[in-house]
This record gives structure tokens, C-alpha cells and sequence, in this order.
């Protein structure tokens, strides 16, 4: 076996998978401070304002990378129990979009579709319980839920999140991102049905050429505390105290994960997305090889701060490591992975190219 491996040129003749840059999604936080400011837990990672966001679409297209997933850091102030601020047309997420498209007409641009940006709880979904009544889930409330003592513990009677409720509200704020001028919506909220209804508003309202990247495996994990500190949402008590495990996916479960995909594609999603990657990678197996359809893996916070923490500690290196843990994906049958290292992966992949 050793003589296909003897040298680079013949490593390269039976290499069974690669990864490309046009394989990447680069996740970016924006918010509405005109400075960009660091995040401390995601080292090279900041929340972007309306020139760092174009500065890194501008490279983003300089380096061949696809397309961009947009997450806004929304201020305390707009938010609400019922996260009223995602269907506000001009919201921090619109302005993004119409700003990258006219500028970057060719560059794809994905947007999430989730209340948990915007709400007091933290939660994707309206809320019921845990201190909440209908007046406090109104946009009217003019005083959100003191949640500085949630209830404990969160999923076990102490709230709900209202599924039907919230696709409601999912299905405005699709809409409004949709008119903004985004390519792709990423419904990341995992209540039943969204996808569904989702897809038939589009339709109704003349948006047939946006598609849907469905999170259709979406796990309740330990690896986004990252990501949540990015976005603000682990600063309020339902948050903080946990509670998705009631609608996202039970991480010792694979089989319901292809009931979820199958559910997602029959409702109209374009592809789909297992998150997070590498601790589950089984499952992006199981999706590509279960359904033909492009099914993505998404390299989550966690796991980046991982690799970025162990080689500031001189652990290992980061460059190999970064392409091997995006290889992996691929091998495991992604079509595509967003990884907050896009921009690096990207370059590298370039010089290697260029060498």
C-alpha cells in the first residue's frame, strides 16, 4: 500500500476527497455599532459593523468563498419575549443584506431564521410559562419578564416554547429577509412544520428563486456557549439556564435525525444542515448517504475555540489541523461546511493550490 503514498504527486492521483474554497460558508456576526469589536471566546472572530461587514465580503470574493450566513447581535433594548424585531423590515439583518447585495451583487448571502437574537429569553421560539403570560408575549409589553431567576428546571414544567405560535412569527421574519435580498434562508429554530410554511409564503409572495438550507439535524449541544456570548443571547435566565433540548435533537439520537431530514426535503428544503460538525459526523453520513439531496455540516463555535485555544497552547498546529477537521467533514459526505475559519481555510487552500 505504501508506493501510492511514496510521494505527493501520487497521493494526489488516488486522493478520494478534497476540500475546495468553493466549498465554504463563512457565518459572520454583525451589529450596529459603527466599530467592529473582538469576541473574546472566538479568537479572530468579531461583531462586524456596516464596513467591517463589507471589508469582509470584499474578501470573502477576493479568496473565491461562495457565500456568507449573516447573524446579527441585536441591542437589549429591541428585544422582546416575542422577538419582535425579526420581522422589522429594517432591522440590523435587512440593512446587512441590502448593503452586502449592492455592493457584492454575485455573493451569496444566507440568513438565519430564529427568534432567539431577539428575544429576552434567549429562546428561538415564543415562550409560554416560566413567568410568561400573553400580555408579556405581546410586542405591547412595555415590560419584559424579570428572567434573573428562571425556572428550574426550564423544560420539566417550568416554560414551553408555543411551536405553531412561532412559525407564525418565523414565517414574517422569512419574508422580510427575503425582500431585503437574501439567497438563502437557514430556518435554524427546529420547530415542527416551519419549513412547510415557510416555503408556500415565499412562493405566495413572488420569492421563488430563495432557497431553503434547512438546520434539519440540529442538535442540543454543549459546543455553541461560543456562539451564544456572540450573538447576546446567553445574558438572559432561560438562556442561561438551558432548555432547547425541547425542540432541538436529543444528542444520543441518530434515527431521529433522518425522520427530521426526511420531514425538511417533503416540506421543501433545497438542502440541509447537521450541526454541529465534527462530534457528528455519523450523522452527516447517514443524511448523504440516507437522501439525495446536499446535505452540509456546520462547524460550530465550540469547535473552532477548541482548535484555536489548543494551538494558542502550543498543542498542535493549526493550519494542518484546521484542513484536516474540514476534510473530515467532506470525507464524511458533506457537499459544503461553514466553518468560521473560511477566510484562513480559504487562503491556505489557495498557496497549497498555488504551490
Amino acid at each position: 500500500m505504501r508506493r501510492n503514498r511514496l510521494a505527493a504527486w501520487r497521493r494526489d492521483l488516488v486522493r478520494e476527497n478534497w476540500v475546495a474554497v468553493g466549498d465554504l460558508i463563512w457565518p459572520l456576526f454583525v451589529h450596529a455599532e459603527a466599530k467592529d469589536a473582538a469576541i473574546a471566546a472566538m479568537p479572530g472572530v468579531a461583531r462586524l459593523g456596516e464596513a467591517g461587514l463589507l471589508r469582509g465580503c470584499e474578501r470573502a470574493v477576493e479568496l473565491g468563498i461562495p457565500a456568507v450566513a449573516l447573524f446579527p447581535a441585536v441591542a437589549a433594548g429591541l428585544k422582546d419575549a416575542r422577538g419582535s424585531e425579526a420581522v422589522n423590515p429594517d432591522n440590523l439583518v435587512c440593512r446587512s443584506v441590502r448593503a452586502v447585495k449592492s455592493r457584492f451583487p454575485d455573493l451569496g448571502v444566507i440568513c438565519d431564521v430564529a427568534l432567539d437574537p431577539y428575544t429576552v429569553h434567549g429562546q428561538d421560539g415564543i415562550v409560554a410559562g416560566g413567568g410568561f403570560s400573553k400580555s408579556e408575549n405581546s410586542s405591547n409589553s412595555p415590560n419584559p419578564p424579570d428572567l434573573s431567576n428562571p425556572p428550574n428546571p426550564p423544560c420539566q414544567g417550568g416554560f414551553r416554547v408555543l411551536n405553531d405560535e412561532t412559525v407564525e412569527v418565523l414565517v414574517e421574519q422569512s419574508l422580510v429577509l427575503a425582500a431585503a435580498g437574501a439567497d438563502v434562508l437557514a430556518p435554524s429554530d427546529m420547530m415542527d412544520g416551519r419549513v412547510g410554511r415557510i416555503r408556500a409564503a415565499l412562493e405566495a409572495a413572488g420569492h421563488t428563486d430563495v432557497g431553503i438550507m434547512a438546520y434539519a439535524a440540529k442538535y442540543a449541544s454543549a459546543f455553541y456557549g461560543p456562539f451564544r456570548d456572540a450573538v447576546g443571547a446567553t445574558a438572559t435566565g432561560i438562556s442561561r439556564a438551558g432548555g432547547k433540548a425541547g425542540y432541538q435533537l436529543d444528542p444520543a439520537n441518530s434515527d431521529e435525525a433522518l425522520r427530521e431530514v426526511a420531514l425538511d426535503i417533503a416540506e421543501g428544503a433545497d438542502s440541509v444542515i447537521v450541526k454541529p460538525g465534527l462530534p457528528y459526523l455519523d450523522i452527516v453520513r447517514r443524511v448523504a448517504e440516507a437522501f439525495a439531496v446536499p446535505v452540509f455540516a456546520y462547524q460550530v463555535s465550540g469547535e473552532y475555540a477548541m482548535l484555536q485555544a489548543a494551538a494558542q497552547n502550543g498543542w498542535l498546529e493549526l493550519r494542518p489541523a484546521m484542513l484536516e477537521s474540514l476534510l473530515a467533514c467532506k470525507r464524511a459526505g458533506a457537499a459544503g461546511i461553514w466553518t468560521y475559519f473560511a477566510p484562513v481555510a480559504a487562503a491556505a487552500l489557495r498557496a497549497d493550490s498555488a504551490g
